[in-house]
C-alpha cells in the first residue's frame, strides 16, 4: 500500500513539480492549499484566492485532490503579532521564519497528521538527510534558490515526517519539469516579499497597523541632519529611503541605530563607516534543528540575512541560555530582530533571533537600539 502524503500547495511551480515527483516516486498525494490571510491588493482582486485556484487546476491536470485549510486565526496568533510586537521594540523581524516554525512545520503538520497522512511535503529548495536515527538539515542543491534559512528552527518531529520533493534540483530544471508536463504554473513567477504584504508599499501597511512618530535623523557624530517618518520604517544598513541628500561628503547615508527612548535615527555617510560594521552579537531563543545543542565553543559559519555569504564563526552559550557569536572578520548591517543561522558545510546547525551586536568602534555603542 502507498504511503499517503500531504503536499503544501502555493499556486506556484515549485510545489506544482512536487506533486509530480511524488506522484512519479509512488505516494498517495493529496493537496492542501493553506490561507493564511485574506486582503485584496490595490486592484481588489485576493491573490490568496488566485493562488488556491492555480493549486486546483494543477491537482485537476494531474490526477489528484488538492483542498483548502484557513489558518488565518493561526497564522494571526503566532506570526503576525509577533511580527508587530518586533516592530515596536524597534526591530526588523523575519515572519517567513516564524512562518515556518509556526504554521508550515507545526499547525500543518499537526493537520495533516491527523488525517493519517505518513508524510508532508513541501516546495522548498532544501534537502533532509537521515544519519544514525536522527534528521539532518542540508541546504537545497540550487546555492541561489537554497532555502535552509527560512527552515532552520524546524525540529525532530517535523523533519521526520517532512519530505522536500524538489531539494536536489536546480530551479531551471524545475522550470524544464513544469514545461514537460505543460503545468498551468509551468510560466508563472514566483512570489515575492512576505506573503501578506505582497508587492504593495511597505511602509503604507506598517502604518495601517502600527503608529508612526516622526523625529530627528542624528549623524553619528551628533548633528541633525533631517527628519525622519517613524523608526518603523528603517532598518540597520539601510540605504534607499532615508530621505536625505546633498549633505556631507556626497557620499551615500545609511541607517546606522535607533533610540527609541529619543525617537532618533542615527545614520552615517559612506558605505565603509565604521558605525556600520559590529565585531560580535548575542542571539536569544536559539532553536537546533537535533534534539541537542551543539558542543561550544563551536567553530561553524553563519548567515545573519538571506543570500549571505557564510561568514567564519565562533559560538558559546552564555549562562542565560543566549549565544555569544563571534566573527572572524567585522560584519556590515547585523540587524536585530533578524535571524542569524549557523551551518556545519551544507548541514544547518540552528539559528538564534538577533538580540544585541557589539560595533566595531566601542565609540558607537550608544547608537544600539534601546
Amino acid at each position: 500500500m502507498s504511503k499517503k502524503v500531504i503536499l503544501g500547495m502555493s499556486g506556484g511551480v515549485d510545489s506544482s513539480v512536487s506533486a509530480i515527483l511524488l506522484k512519479e516516486a509512488g505516494y498517495e498525494v493529496v493537496g492542501l492549499f493553506m490561507k493564511n490571510w485574506e486582503e485584496k491588493d490595490e486592484d481588489g482582486v485576493c491573490t490568496s484566492t488566485e493562488d488556491a485556484e492555480d493549486a486546483k487546476r494543477v491537482a485537476n491536470q494531474l490526477g489528484f485532490p488538492c483542498y483548502t485549510i484557513n489558518f488565518e486565526k493561526e497564522y494571526w496568533d503566532r506570526v503576525f503579532t509577533y511580527f508587530l510586537d518586533e516592530y515596536k521594540k524597534g526591530r526588523t523581524p523575519n515572519p517567513d521564519v516564524m512562518c515556518n516554525q509556526e504554521i508550515k512545520f507545526n499547525a500543518f503538520l499537526d493537520y495533516a497528521l491527523k488525517l493519517d497522512a505518513d508524510y508532508i511535503a513541501m516546495g522548498h529548495y532544501a534537502q533532509v538527510m537521515e544519519k544514525d536515527g536522527q534528521y539532518l538539515l542540508l541546504r537545497g542543491k540550487d546555492d541561489n534558490k537554497d532555502q535552509s534559512y527560512f527552515l532552520s528552527r524546524i525540529g525532530q518531529k517535523a523533519l521526520s515526517k517532512t519530505i522536500f520533493p524538489i531539494g536536489h534540483l536546480e530551479k531551471s530544471e524545475v522550470r524544464e519539469i513544469a514545461n514537460r508536463y505543460e503545468l498551468y504554473t509551468a510560466k508563472k513567477k514566483d512570489s515575492t516579499g512576505i506573503c501578506f504584504i505582497g508587492e504593495r508599499d511597505f511602509d503604507e501597511f506598517l502604518d495601517k497597523y502600527l503608529l508612526s512618530t516622526p523625529g530627528k535623523i542624528i549623524d553619528v557624530d551628533g548633528e541633525k541632519i533631517g527628519e525622519h517618518t517613524g523608526l518603523i520604517h528603517y532598518t540597520l544598513g539601510q540605504r534607499k529611503g532615508i530621505g536625505i541628500g546633498g549633505v556631507g561628503t556626497g557620499e551615500p547615508w545609511f541607517v546606522a541605530g535607533k533610540s527609541l527612548k529619543n525617537n532618533i535615527l542615527y545614520v552615517a555617510q559612506g558605505e565603509k563607516h565604521p558605525s556600520l560594521y559590529s565585531t560580535s552579537m548575542i542571539g536569544e531563543d536559539p532553536a537546533w534543528i537535533l534534539d541537542k545543542s551543539p558542543e561550544f565553543p563551536l567553530k561553524c559559519t553563519a548567515k545573519f540575512r538571506y543570500r549571505q555569504k557564510d561568514i567564519p564563526v565562533t559560538v558559546s552559550e552564555l549562562p542565560d541560555g543566549t549565544l555569544s557569536i563571534i566573527y572572524d572578520n567585522p560584519v556590515k548591517a547585523v540587524t536585530p530582530g533578524q535571524v542569524a543561522v549557523l551551518y556545519q558545510g551544507a548541514v544547518c546547525l540552528g539559528s538564534s533571533i538577533i538580540k544585541s551586536i557589539e560595533p566595531l568602534d566601542k565609540k558607537y555603542s550608544f547608537i544600539n537600539i534601546d
